[in-house]
């Protein structure tokens, strides 16, 4: 299997992270997916495939419902503290669906059938590369500009350190921009949680990001009462 190295942002094709204890399976992957120009690397358990995922960035995860050591839905929610690479979870058949219900509410992007059928498979990857193309890009309204790939926002030029809560929940807003988000869907999409989460939480974050971007009297970040909030892009 090709375990590549990745400098910045240069990659001659998409990573694929399988994290699966069966290595055989692993190599059929790899065999039928190369040809397809997707680069495969391949772990045997779930502390492994963390420490990958941080050392390769790759665009999409596809890990065992049956993944030892650390399994799939503590996986998806420590992946999900740190980006929003795509998680798809491999289910055997006849094995218990509320273990893919967890890991899809805990934040994996779509469950597939174990042992993989590479025709089943492969649109299931490429949808999920084309959405990591689509985050790679700089978003910018007004004077901020936030880099998704590089982690980084800049307010007229000079960079603003953001806690990664803050960085999320800022993307969510200018990928929404002025469009109202309601506290459900904030709760949903950048916290993973369900509607029962106190909103006092959302608005402390709104409140400190506000101070930092200079949001002076809430012209950028507006609250909408009852509702949620929208940023305006002018």
């Amino acid at each position: 299997m090709t375990v590549p190295a990745v400098e910045g942002d240069t990659r001659s094709a998409p990573i694929l992270l399988v994290a699966d204890p069966d290595n055989d399976l692993i190599r059929q992957l790899t065999a039928a997916l190369e040809p397809e120009g997707v680069e495969v690397a391949g772990v045997a358990d779930g502390a492994q495939a963390l420490l990958q995922a941080g050392a390769l960035q790759p665009d999409a995860v596809l890990i065992s419902a049956s993944l030892p050591i650390i399994g799939p839905l503590d996986f998806v929610r420590a992946v999900r503290l740190a980006r929003a690479v795509p998680v798809l979870l491999g289910i055997d058949f006849g094995s218990d669906a509320e273990q893919a219900v967890l890991a899809l509410a805990a934040g994996a992007t779509a469950c597939v059938a174990r042992p993989y059928r590479v025709p089943e498979l492969l649109p299931l990857v490429q949808a999920a590369f084309r959405r990591q193309e689509i985050e790679r890009t700089v978003l910018t309204i007004g004077n901020v500009a936030l880099d998704v790939t590089a982690y980084q926002v800049k307010v007229s030029g000079k960079i603003v350190h953001l806690p990664l809560r803050e960085f999320e929940l800022l993307h969510y807003l200018m990928r929404n921009a002025d469009r109202t988000v309601t506290r459900g869907q904030i709760m949903r999409h950048v916290w993973h949680a369900s509607d029962a989460m106190s909103t006092n939480t959302i608005a402390v974050h709104v409140k400190r990001l506000r101070a930092r971007l200079g949001d002076v009297d809430d012209q950028m970040i507006q609250t909408v009462r009852g509702v949620g909030y929208r940023l305006v892009s002018s």
